[in-house]
């Protein structure tokens, strides 16, 4: 019954297979049936279109049948297409066959129409008659059809298809079928077997088997070991796995031993996996142990925490990677220990470290240093000699950083001891780069460690003024590693050495929220660690960019920008008044665009050229800001600061004359700015400070961007320097910027009534419509030369029409402000002074565009005057209809009806074109 249940399993998982096959099979039968199909169709329309040739001759002959569509198709081949001209498609139809002749009867005429040229000739009568026989000029068309029908590829589904019969009909097929079919068989009888309890054995027993099991397939993975080096080796490194495996059960699962014995055991067996490691130059191996060896007293724990012990094991495994490191250069062997080593002591001085422990601790730390000091001497020793790119530099450089930061700990923060480790490990790598650079295998260390001499000798002074700044010394060993391994072309040093520098910007902040003030500004530990971040992070940029790595240069040379502004604004915000910062903060960008580009002179790269470019815009805002502190910028230290701007940025530029490229326009344009917003500021600040009417001071507010528009449209030359003929390239974009920002800044003052006390007002001569006018012409010169846009320039009439609008209704109105007292607020547009003089106005200024238009043939100027015209008469209506109680609202509705009335006189029709002659005079008054 089993049997029979199987089977029908088996036969409804085949099912939905076979089910599959038939359906791509189907699918392929029909698209075959579909294209013969098409070209039976195809046949059947060429034979019926064939000529009545063959029909008259049956007419003759009256005993002749007529030959049916099979024998056509079979008898009668078809006549190639004339060469020339080519028949149409619509009148032409390809001639048909010879008619059947039957024996002893003539045969029939060939057509006049037909040449026999055109005919094929006859085939000889051995030679078989094909069935379908096509003319040359079906071959292009079917070359097409071929094409277009072409199969399409393989959908998903029938690729997975084709890959299961594949797997099940190539290779050794009865050996994957057997397989799958024992692997189902053994698991259903485990199933079995466990279901019916026929497994239930002791524990004890189980682990011995499973221990049996796992030593005879280390002995049969040794006696493998020369036929089967890869098979052999996994099935050791497995069974030594198994094997503690059994250990740490028997101890931590089932209690069956003791701690001491599993200890005991554990090491027993990471040793043997030394042991078979080093006689196999097996690395994986290796690794197996060592792993093993230093989780050991992790899983085997009683809670005890007993870390003389604890270290005492860990010395005697570092002692076997040093033994083994003797024998084989295994590096990945070192770094496990490393990180185990380190790691895991780290931790137990987080967690259990007392200040009581110092004593059975430290020989500890001192002991593991020297390890993995002497082991990455012995790797290169085991290198062949003069090689300069086989450094262990994780271990050359992660070595004394780890070590000197558990000694910080282990002191507990203490400077001065600090300090003289500091020196202490400064003195012992600049003896060990000295002695190491005359021999011949060790020359490619004597350099990292004179560099780590270098570093620890440099830390030694920071850490004398403050222990806050130990954590720089991960940005000095960062930057060292990531040089070492740009030099060796590894990433693992790279990776370490940015690890190293955000480990430093992180220890550094702690540092900070921890620590006391400093006293003194610029020479006090939290100023020199930053610094030190900085020029690291700078240092690792410039190592990236002489690799031709642009991408990792730009982020490390971003991240040391930051730390450097950063430090300086700290010590800004810390020992300087509010009112001094933005003096402070312009010097010190204008200081950094001027060593950018020193940099950007000796290695041409756009991060550098572009921290010009941003350092010289950062005046435009600090400018705001010194107005804001202290009411104008050049009060105070603002003129030294401006002095120091304008001597950088003068070397800045000179720097990048000759190869920048957009970045220096944006660094000159930047430029051009900030000195007229600079002196706009100062002075709007000296006007403001008399006592004089509002048009006044928007008058000198705008008067500096008048200047230096009026420089660039006609002495560009006198505001070039220092870049001289390059400022052409860019002279037409920073000009634009200037028309452009005075024209918004005319618009915004339109609002403003512009009193001129303690002079009268006077229509367009007081200060703030002199400035709005010159802006005007300053707009229309430059809508009239080359440098302004094709488009604004093709629109120059109607914008300086709406502008020159714009300003004579603002001028109407402060008339009205000023001569009629009218209150310069919201409330002025109900006034009936206000809305007669815009009527007035505008009227006036439509009967001249009219008139003008009219006489000059200019329709567009004739149709803009028609349609102010018609927006007057709309306000008449609907606003000052409203005021027909009083003279003015009268005064309105007379002088729009007088100036239409001239208007009707003087130009009544519009200007004539060539496709619409005017009306005449007498309509248009009407």
């Amino acid at each position: 019954m089993e049997g029979l249940l199987a089977l029908l399993v088996l036969v409804l998982l085949a099912v939905p297979v076979l089910l599959i096959i038939a359906l791509v099979s189907i699918s392929g039968l029909k698209a075959r049936v579909g294209l013969l199909e098409a070209r039976i169709a195809e046949l059947a329309q060429r034979a019926a279109a064939r000529p009545t040739a063959a029909v008259a001759v049956a007419e003759e002959q009256p005993g002749e049948r007529e030959p049916t569509l099979g024998e056509l198709m079979r008898d009668a081949p078809l006549p190639p297409a004339p060469v020339s001209p080519p028949p149409s498609p619509v009148s032409s139809t390809p001639p048909g066959p010879p008619p059947r002749t039957i024996p002893g009867e003539p045969a029939a005429p060939t057509p006049a129409a037909e040449p026999a040229s055109a005919l094929p000739p006859p085939l000889p009568a051995s030679a078989p008659r094909p069935i379908f026989e096509e003319s040359p000029r079906a071959e292009p068309a079917r070359a097409a059809r071929a094409q277009v029908r072409a199969p399409a590829q393989p959908d998903p589904i029938e690729r997975m298809v084709g890959a299961v019969k594949r797997w099940f009909t190539e290779g050794n097929v009865p050996v994957k079928v057997g397989m799958l079919v024992l692997f189902a068989g053994v698991a259903a009888l485990l199933k079995y077997a466990t279901d019916q309890g026929w497994m239930r054995f002791p524990i004890e027993f189980r682990l011995a088997g499973i221990a049996l099991a796992a030593l005879a397939g280390l002995v049969f993975g040794w006696r493998q070991r020369e036929r089967k080096r890869s098979f052999a080796l996994s099935l050791q490194g497995g069974a030594i796995g198994v094997l503690l495996l059994v250990v740490f059960a028997a101890f931590k699962l089932y209690g069956l031993i003791e701690a001491g014995p599993a200890f005991a055991l554990s090491i027993v067996l990471v040793a043997g996996a030394g042991v078979l490691a080093v006689r196999q130059n097996a690395i994986a191996l290796a690794l197996l142990g060592i792993f093993a060896g230093f989780m050991a007293p992790i899983w085997l724990s009683t809670g005890q925490g007993n870390h003389v012990a604890l270290f005492s094991y860990y010395a005697v495994l570092n002692a076997a990677i040093f033994v083994i490191a003797w024998w084989r250069p295994w590096r990945a062997l070192n770094l496990l220990g490393f990180v185990f080593t380190f790691g895991i002591g780290t931790a137990w001085g987080v967690l259990r470290y007392r200040s009581a422990d110092f004593a059975s601790t430290e020989p500890f730390l001192l002991l593991f240093f020297v390890f993995y000091l002497l082991i990455p001497i012995l790797y290169a020793w085991r290198q062949a000699a003069g090689r300069r790119d086989f450094i262990d530099g994780c271990l050359v450089f992660g070595t004394p950083l780890v070590a000197f930061s558990l000694q910080a700990g282990l002191l507990e923060g203490e400077r001065m001891p600090l300090a003289f480790c500091a020196l202490g490990l400064a003195v012992l790598y600049a003896a060990l780069a000295w002695w190491l650079k005359r021999r011949e295998h060790f020359v490619a260390l004597a350099t990292p460690y004179a560099l780590l001499a270098v570093g620890f000798a440099t830390l030694a002074v920071p850490l004398a003024l403050s222990a806050q700044t130990t954590a720089c010394v991960f940005a000095v060993e960062g930057a060292a590693l990531v040089w070492l391994g740009l030099r060796q072309q590894r990433i693992l040093p790279q990776l370490a050495g940015l690890a190293l520098q955000l480990f430093a910007a992180g220890g550094f902040l702690i540092g900070i929220s921890d620590g006391p003030e400093p006293l003194t500004a610029v020479l006090n530990a939290r100023f020199m660690g930053a610094l030190l971040i900085a020029l690291a992070g700078f240092a690792s940029a410039w190592s990236y960019r002489r690799a031709e790595q642009r991408n990792p240069a730009l982020m490390y040379y971003l991240w040391g920008l930051a730390w450097w502004c950063g430090n300086a604004w700290g010590e800004f915000d810390r020992f300087l008044l509010s009112d001094l910062r933005a003096d402070a903060s312009l010097a010190f960008v204008a200081f950094t665009a001027w060593l950018a580009a020193e940099a950007y002179r000796r290695l041409p790269t756009r991060a550098l050229s572009w921290t010009v470019a941003l350092g010289l815009a950062a005046a435009l805002p600090l400018a705001l800001v010194q107005e804001t502190a202290h009411l104008h910028p050049f009060a105070g230290y603002g003129l030294a600061a401006w002095l120091v701007y304008a001597l950088a940025g003068l070397r800045a530029l000179r720097c990048l004359r000759d190869r920048a490229g957009a970045e220096l326009a944006f660094a000159h344009a930047a430029w051009l700015w900030a000195w007229p917003l600079a002196a706009s500021l100062s002075l709007h600040e000296f006007v403001g400070r008399a006592t004089v009417g509002d048009g006044w001071t928007w008058a000198a507010l705008a008067l500096p961007f008048l200047l230096m528009a009026a420089a660039l449209q006609w002495r560009p030359e006198a505001v070039a320097p220092p870049l001289s003929e390059r400022f052409r390239q860019w002279r037409g974009v920073v000009q634009g910027s200037f028309v452009f920002a005075l024209a918004l800044g005319a618009i915004v003052v339109l609002g403003q009534p512009g009193g001129s006390a303690p002079l009268p007002w006077v229509p367009l001569l007081n200060p703030l419509d002199l400035i709005q006018l010159a802006v005007l012409a300053l707009f229309a010169f430059w809508l009239a030369s080359p440098s302004a846009p094709d488009d604004l320039r093709a629109r120059r009439v109607p914008l300086l029409a709406a502008a020159g609008f714009a300003l004579i209704t603002a001028i109407t109105l402060r008339a009205t402000h000023h001569w009629g007292g009218v209150p310069w607020d919201g409330s002025m547009y109900r006034t009936g002074l206000v809305q007669t003089s815009l009527t007035v106005v505008w009227s006036l200024l439509g009967v001249l565009g009219w008139v003008i238009g009219s006489r000059r043939g200019q329709r567009g100027l004739w149709l803009a005057g028609a349609v102010l015209m018609a927006v007057v008469l709309a306000k008449l209506v609907f606003v000052d209809r409203t005021h027909l109680g009083n003279l003015l609202g009268i005064a309105s509705f007379i002088a729009y009806g007088l100036l239409c009335t001239l208007v009707g006189y003087l130009a009544p029709a519009p200007p004539a074109t060539s496709d619409a002659p005017a009306e005449p005079p007498s309509e248009m008054s009407a």
